[in-house]
C-alpha cells in the first residue's frame, strides 16, 4: 500500500509540474485552447487516443459490456479503432484542419455559425456541449472513484473531491499546452499498462484457450460472434461509440490544433494502433472477469447476488493483478482519465467563454479576458461534474450513452454534411440538430436504453439535414 501511495504521489507531482510548465508557455487564448495550433503528430495521436478512451472504457464499458456480451464485445474494438479512430483521421482530419483555417474558427459552434450563417445554431450547439459534457465528465470521475475505492479502501466521496481538485489545478494552469505535453507520457503509461493487464489475465485464466473454455462453461453464447443480449444492442453500442467521434467536439478539436497534413498521416497510424491495443484489452479483460468474479470472491462487486457493473473491473484488478503490478494498472486508468477529463472540461469551458460570452454577450472581449474566463469556467465545470458524480444518477454506461448520443445527435447532421457538401443549408442544419436531439432524449426518457436512444437520434440527425435541405432548396428555386 505504501508503494502504491508513493507512486501515485510522484505521478501527481509530475502532472502538476507539467501544468506549471504549460502555464509558462500559455500567453493567449489560442495557446490555452489549441496549443498555438502547431501540435505535432505524435502528441496529437496520443492526445486523441487518451481523450477517446478513459476510465469510462476500462471501468464502466469493459465491466458491463464485457460481462454481458462476452468475447463478442471485441466487435467494439473493431468499430472504435477502425471507424472511430482510423475513419475519422482518414476522412476528416485534413478537411477539419483546412476548414478551421478557411473559416478562421477555433470551436465547432463557431464553424456551424459561419458555415450555415446561423447564430441560433451556434448558441444551441454551445448550450448542448455545456449541458451534456457535464454528465460525461461525471462518468469519468465515477470510474476513477470506484477504482481508488477498490484499491485503496478510500471513501468514494473523498476520492471524488481529491480528483476534482487535482483535475482543476492541472487544467486551469496550462490548458491544451499542458495536455499535449503530458499525453505522450500518459499514452506510454497506457500501453505498458494494457500489456501487463493482458499478460496477467491470460496467465491467471490458463491462456486464451483456457479462458474460452471457462467462458463456454458459464454460458456458451459468451464465446459466440454475438453475445447473449443480441445483435441490436451490440450494434447500437458499436454505432454510438464509433460514429459519434466523427462529430465529438473534444476529438474534432485535435485537428484544429495539429500542425499540418503530414502530421495527420503519421498521427492516423499511431492513434489507430493505440486504439486497437487499448480497446481490445479493455473488452477482453471485461469478458474474462466472468471467470474470476462472483459474490464469494468479490463481494464488493455484487449486490443481492447481481453484479454492480461499475464495480466489476476495479474488483477484477484488485483480485487478479499481482500487488506489485497493480499500481501500473492504476496509472493506466488514471492517465487515460486525466486526459479525457482535461479534453472535456476544456471544450465545455470554451462553449461558455468563447461561444456564448464572446459570441453573444461581449463581442469585443480581450484575449486576456477570454483566457481568464476559460480558467474560471473550467473550475466551475469540474465542480458541477463532481457534484453529479456524487449523486450517481445511473451506471457509467448509461450516463456516457446519453451524453454521447445527445452530442452526436446535435452535431453529426450539421457537421458531416457541412464538411462534405455545399448545398446543405441553414434549414436542414437546424432541423437535423434540433430533431436529432429531440428524438434522442424523447426515446431515452420514454424507456429506451441510452445506446439505443443515442443511435436512433444520431441516425435522425444524419438523415434530416440532406432531406430538409433538398426540400427547402427546391422551394427557393420554384
Amino acid at each position: 500500500m505504501g508503494f502504491k501511495i508513493a507512486v501515485i504521489s510522484a505521478y501527481a507531482i509530475m502532472v502538476i509540474i507539467v501544468g506549471i510548465l504549460g502555464m509558462r508557455k500559455t500567453h493567449s487564448f489560442k495557446d490555452f485552447f489549441l496549443g498555438g495550433g502547431n501540435v505535432g503528430p505524435w502528441m496529437t495521436a496520443f492526445t486523441y487516443g487518451t481523450a477517446y478512451f478513459s476510465a469510462v472504457l476500462f471501468i464502466g464499458f469493459a465491466g458491463k459490456i464485457g460481462w454481458g456480451f462476452g468475447l463478442s464485445s471485441l466487435w467494439m474494438m473493431v468499430g472504435n479503432a477502425f471507424i472511430g479512430v482510423l475513419g475519422v483521421w482518414w476522412l476528416l482530419g485534413a478537411r477539419i484542419k483546412t476548414m478551421s483555417v478557411e473559416y478562421n474558427v477555433s470551436t465547432m459552434a463557431e464553424y456551424l455559425e459561419k458555415r450555415y450563417n446561423s447564430p441560433f445554431l451556434k448558441l444551441f450547439s454551445a448550450g448542448s456541449i455545456f449541458v451534456f459534457f457535464i454528465p460525461y465528465t461525471a462518468a469519468v470521475f465515477m470510474g476513477l472513484s470506484y477504482l481508488f475505492k477498490a484499491n485503496f479502501n478510500l471513501e468514494y466521496s473523498a476520492v471524488l473531491i481529491f480528483m476534482g481538485l487535482f483535475t482543476a489545478i492541472y487544467l486551469v494552469l496550462g490548458g491544451y499546452k499542458s495536455m499535449t505535453m503530458i499525453d505522450v507520457i500518459f499514452g506510454a503509461i497506457m500501453i505498458v499498462g494494457v500489456l501487463i493487464l493482458d499478460v496477467c489475465t491470460l496467465e491467471a485464466g490458463g491462456g486464451l484457450s483456457g479462458i474460452i473454455t471457462q467462458l463456454r462453461a458459464i454460458e456458451p453464447k459468451l464465446v459466440e460472434a454475438v453475445g447473449p443480449p443480441g445483435i441490436w444492442p451490440l450494434f447500437c453500442l458499436i454505432f454510438l461509440t464509433s460514429i459519434a467521434p466523427f462529430a465529438m467536439p473534444q476529438l474534432v478539436q485535435k485537428f484544429y490544433a495539429i500542425r499540418d497534413k503530414r502530421s495527420i498521416r503519421i498521427g492516423m497510424i499511431v492513434s489507430t494502433l493505440f486504439g486497437v491495443i487499448c480497446v481490445g484489452t479493455a473488452y477482453f479483460t471485461g469478458a474474462a472477469a466472468r471467470i474470476f468474479l462472483n459474490p464469494e470472491t468479490a463481494p464488493g462487486a455484487f449486490k443481492d447476488g447481481k453484479p454492480v457493473f461499475d464495480a466489476l473491473m476495479p474488483e477484477f484488478i484488485a483480485n487478479v493483478i499481482p500487488e506489485s503490478l497493480s499500481v501500473l494498472i492504476l496509472l493506466l486508468i488514471l492517465a487515460a482519465s486525466m486526459s479525457t477529463l482535461a479534453a472535456l472540461v476544456l471544450i465545455a469551458s470554451s462553449a461558455l467563454a468563447k461561444d456564448v460570452y464572446a459570441g453573444f454577450i461581449n463581442r469585443n472581449a480581450s484575449d486576456k479576458r477570454l483566457t481568464s474566463l476559460m480558467r474560471v469556467c473550467s473550475a466551475l465545470i469540474v465542480l458541477l461534474s463532481v457534484i453529479l458524480a456524487y449523486i450517481k444518477p445511473d451506471t457509467i454506461v448509461s450516463i456516457l450513452g446519453i451524453s454521447w448520443g445527445a452530442i452526436g445527435s446535435v452535431f453529426l447532421g450539421p457537421f458531416i454534411w457541412g464538411m462534405f457538401t455545399k448545398w446543405t443549408n441553414k434549414a436542414g442544419a437546424i432541423s437535423s440538430s434540433v430533431l436529432g436531439l429531440a428524438v434522442c432524449l424523447g426515446l431515452y426518457f420514454g424507456g429506451f436504453s441510452s445506446p439505443e436512444a443515442g443511435t436512433i437520434g444520431m441516425m435522425t440527425s444524419l438523415a434530416v439535414n440532406p432531406l430538409v435541405s433538398l426540400i427547402s432548396n427546391r422551394f427557393k428555386a420554384a
